[in-house]
């Protein structure tokens, strides 16, 4: 049975625990005593982007729970789950700077004692994109985030818009099977280059990691272009593909210009705002990042953070 929590303020670590029975067995009095929970899930190896919405958790609930698992089920086979980077001890460190109460690192057996008969697809929002390229990739993460909230019942759960794709399918699953959860999308942290943070970031090689820069300035090009007028979504997704062209150390990149609410195809950006996504290798290394954008009726006006 895992030790009772400390309150919050006292600088204690987090309480670590590996098993689903544990942890429930941990957050059921916070709950009965009606404290909010909020979940931060993780694959791990966290860096300023996870603390960014660890923060954000932890200013507007009682009890912070953050999960740290690798989950197999969205890596297809030739992906990077072998040598997708952990760092456990280097995890627990930085929640307990940033006050985590409890981190949930249970290992595979546990969250799959058997094949899983029972699986969530967002259809049509997971096999578009980033799903069209991962075939079963959101699947996997649906069925997970599921796995999550069932085990923690949280009252609102933490995720980042650079993963724009898997936040909008988690808002669909949670409206289509009635979780009584607030998900909060929180904004991209981005490195001094403007290079979105990512676990995936320390597997580039240097030379990688300085061109990875011009994703970010593609995706500025695009949101100058909206805010200054441009209405054809083609011209905007052609003028990032052409910027990150320029850039001789960069793969092939996958450049879709979507209605933000949906993902939905558009053949004029109208007054519904917009969201740019990018997917773009640099070597080994498959990065992601995405602008979101007021449409035509308020170019001019900040956008509101999800």
């Amino acid at each position: 049975m895992p030790k009772a929590l400390a309150p919050y303020g006292s600088m204690m670590k987090p309480i670590l625990i590996s098993r689903i029975a544990d942890l429930r067995a941990a957050l059921s009095a916070p709950r009965r005593e009606g404290q909010s929970i909020g979940l931060v899930p993780t694959m791990g190896y966290l860096h300023r982007g996870h603390m960014a919405l660890v923060d954000q958790a932890r200013g507007e609930n009682g009890l912070v729970v953050v999960s740290i698992f690798v989950n197999p089920t969205q890596f297809g086979p030739n992906e990077d789950l072998d040598t997708y980077p952990r760092d456990l001890e280097g995890d627990l460190k930085l929640c307990a700077e940033h006050g985590v109460d409890i981190v949930f690192a249970p290992d595979v057996a546990d969250m799959y004692p058997e094949s899983m008969a029972t699986t969530i697809d967002v259809a049509p929002l997971s096999t578009i994109l980033i799903g069209a390229q991962r075939p079963g990739h959101f699947q996997g993460v649906a069925t997970v985030v599921a796995k999550l909230f069932n085990i923690v019942q949280p009252s609102r759960a933490y995720f980042g818009e650079k993963d724009f794709q898997q936040l909008t399918v988690v808002r669909r699953m949670v409206r289509d099977l009635s979780f009584d959860i607030a998900i909060v999308g929180v904004p991209t942290v981005r490195e001094a280059d403007g290079l979105a943070a990512s676990s995936r970031n320390v597997r580039l090689s240097p030379e990688d990691r300085s061109a990875a820069a011009v994703v970010s300035r593609a995706l500025d090009l695009a949101e100058a272009m909206v805010a200054g007028g441009e209405r054809d979504p083609a011209a905007v997704a052609q003028a990032v593909r052409q910027t990150i062209a320029g850039e001789s150390r960069a793969g092939t990149p996958a450049v879709d210009v979507r209605l933000a609410a949906t993902l939905g195809e558009l053949d004029v950006i109208g007054a519904a705002p917009v969201v740019v996504l990018v997917t773009v290798p640099f070597g080994s290394v498959l990065l992601l990042d995405q602008r979101e954008m007021a449409g035509a009726a308020g170019a001019n006006q900040k956008r509101k953070t999800a």
